[in-house]
């Protein structure tokens, strides 16, 4: 796929689409993954269809469906952001203590969050606003030590247009250095040891748009390139 192919298809995808369409490309057949509330219950719509994901609710499910349509909903399937969910075949059920051994047991492959903030060191901070009203953190401060691979899927900015990848985070941490990769939908970064490393940009947008909304220092990869979206 050509750049102008890519132009007219990101037209077609909102913020939170292009986002979700891009982590789904890094799940491997037979993944456990866990998606956070919000943007990342989108993406079980953009999994290829050559790979099969196994999706955990933190509540107690393996093998999260689709949402339930309309008319459709069973009070028995009810996933951790409390919406009315589906069961695939071979899903299954059990208690939170169990479903918490596995995130502790390092059994997740990936986790799935959005983010308030994250800084160039992988701190990661999702779930209060100083002042703000506190709702809990649920099951994040588990999973972002637990999972094998923590993706923070979130717009670049907040609504204001203020960055959201900081330097240093300002609110209260979910946890502390466990960010591997940033999928935006303007960039794809990962955490590095020496930075945050900027590899794929959106076809709509070019380096210097990404630096000037990212508060965080950026090191360029020598071979970056367009995001498949």
């Amino acid at each position: 796929m050509n750049v102008s192919e890519q132009l007219t298809v990101v037209k077609t995808l909102s913020k939170k689409e292009k986002i979700a369409k891009r982590v789904a490309q890094m799940f491997r057949d037979g993944s456990l993954v866990n998606l956070g509330v919000g943007l990342p219950t989108l993406i079980p719509s953009f999994i290829p269809k050559e790979v099969e994901i196994w999706a955990h609710a933190e509540n107690g499910i393996v093998g999260v469906g689709p949402p339930a349509l309309k008319g459709e909903e069973d009070y028995l399937y009810v996933d951790a952001g409390n919406r009315f969910c589906t069961i695939k075949p071979g899903g299954s059920f059990f208690g939170s203590a169990t479903s918490f051994g596995l995130i502790r047991g390092g059994h997740v492959d990936f986790t799935v969050l959005g983010a308030m903030q994250v800084d160039e060191e992988g701190n990661l901070a999702n779930w209060m606003v100083p002042g703000g009203k506190m709702a809990g953190m649920g099951g994040a401060m588990d999973l972002v030590v637990g999972a094998k691979k923590v993706i923070v899927a979130s717009e670049h900015c907040t609504r204001d247009g203020s960055p959201k990848i900081l330097k240093k985070c300002t609110f209260p941490l979910t946890g502390a250095r466990v960010v591997d990769i940033i999928v935006t939908e303007l960039a794809y970064i990962e955490v590095t040891p020496e930075g945050l490393l900027l590899k794929e940009i959106s076809a709509d947008t070019t380096i210097d748009e990404v630096i000037s909304k990212t508060e965080a220092e950026l090191i360029i990869a020598d071979d970056i390139s367009v995001m498949n979206v």
